[in-house]
């Protein structure tokens, strides 16, 4: 059985689960992930799952916040003042708004919390700090790694 090696192009169908069982992300439906492995891609912990299975080979496995998107960095919290915003914006936790700094480089933030005149955005991704739950099947390897 030919198994999945760095440097292998390989497709892959998964669904991705936290902690409290609800889906974040599936290839259900759609046509399934293709990515080269040890490319960097993909998260290091999605690597690392596929790495060693054989086409049709299941497997399910955990990865903490460190082999996913990182922990929660307090440096990519910015406290702003509401008058910073336009006027048809209403700051509510939860929002998802796009910063641009002086280079035109866009950042999406979340607003993480409103307090009096204080409005706290969150730069961090979505899913940092979270451990995440792989489900993963080895679909196809495409292309082997010469």
């Amino acid at each position: 059985m030919t198994i999945a090696k760095s440097g292998d192009t390989v497709k892959v169908h998964y669904v991705g689960r936290l902690d409290d069982g609800s889906v974040f992300d599936s290839s259900q439906g759609r046509e399934p992930l293709v990515f080269t492995l040890g490319e960097g891609s993909v998260i290091q912990g999605f690597d690392t799952i596929v790495l060693g299975m054989g086409v049709g080979q299941k497997k399910s496995a955990r990865l903490e916040p460190e082999e996913a998107y990182g922990p929660m960095v307090k440096e990519l919290f910015l406290v702003v003042n509401r008058d910073q915003f336009p006027p048809d914006i209403v700051p509510q936790v939860g929002m998802k708004l796009t910063l641009s700094n002086d280079q035109g480089e866009a950042t999406l933030v979340s607003v993480f919390s409103v307090e009096g005149d204080e409005v706290t955005l969150d730069a961090n991704h979505p899913l940092a700090g979270k451990a995440l739950t792989f489900e993963v099947e080895l679909v196809e390897i495409v292309g082997e790694a010469a």
